[in-house]
């Protein structure tokens, strides 16, 4: 399934998503891959909205149901809380309760009914030797995304600039683990993962999950047991 890359855009990567494992160029290479790009899209009348770095690569919400629909647009608001996110617990480096915020804002708007949902969430957190190419991350990286979202159930992609170590933190937001394994499996995706090792001084996968109860009263984001 899809974890994805760190320091640019590298993989959203199959074997990392069924099990935890542990994975500077020029300064004006790792600008030129790493440039800022649009925030998402939370036009509520719009059927595509960008969920990810890549605005080209649309999130089609009538592929979701009312629900799942709601946490994506949330979603859009979603990002760190702190510069130390690579190495920081995960929780702690992500504004979730702004994107619950959001939801219930966007729920008691549209007035659509809220059941118990939960949502499968991977982080990948890695370092990057001053060898790799940060070309072929990019290009990896975003021929995986665009399979991930053609394939369905990506509600958000995040990653940022690398630390000066060379570490990074990429976060993949799913509709369900099965989602992730189905996209994981794509020919991008396998193109992706036989590069790791070559591309990473060390990589590690965590997996969570998003609790969201019903009404939206409570919530909690917790390591995922299979």
């Amino acid at each position: 399934m899809a974890a994805a890359s760190v320091a640019t855009r590298t993989a959203i990567v199959p074997s990392l998503v069924d099990k935890a494992d542990t994975a500077t160029a020029t300064a004006s290479t790792l600008v030129n891959a790493l440039a800022p790009e649009p925030t998402p899209s939370q036009s509520p009348s719009s059927r595509y909205i960008i969920a990810s770095p890549y605005p080209d690569h649309l999130l089609d919400l009538e592929t979701l149901e009312p629900q799942t629909q709601l946490l994506a647009r949330a979603l859009a608001v979603f990002d760190k809380t702190r510069d130390d996110y690579a190495t920081a617990p995960y929780v702690e480096s992500f504004n979730f309760s702004a994107v619950i915020e959001e939801l219930k804002r966007l729920q008691a708007k549209e007035r659509t009914p809220w059941g118990r949902r939960d949502y499968f969430v991977v982080a990948f957190r890695s370092q990057i030797p001053p060898t790799t190419d940060y070309g072929d991350l990019s290009s990896l990286d975003k021929a995986a995304h665009r399979e991930a979202t053609d394939s369905g159930g990506l509600l958000r992609y995040w990653f940022h600039m690398p630390d000066a170590n060379g570490r990074n933190l990429a976060t993949c937001l799913w509709r369900t683990p099965a989602d992730a394994h189905k996209a994981g499996h794509g020919a991008q995706h396998r193109k992706a993962s036989g590069s790791v090792r070559s591309l990473y001084k060390e990589w590690r996968i965590e997996r969570y999950r998003l609790v969201i109860e019903h009404d939206i009263q409570s919530w909690e984001v917790v390591e995922w047991q299979d």
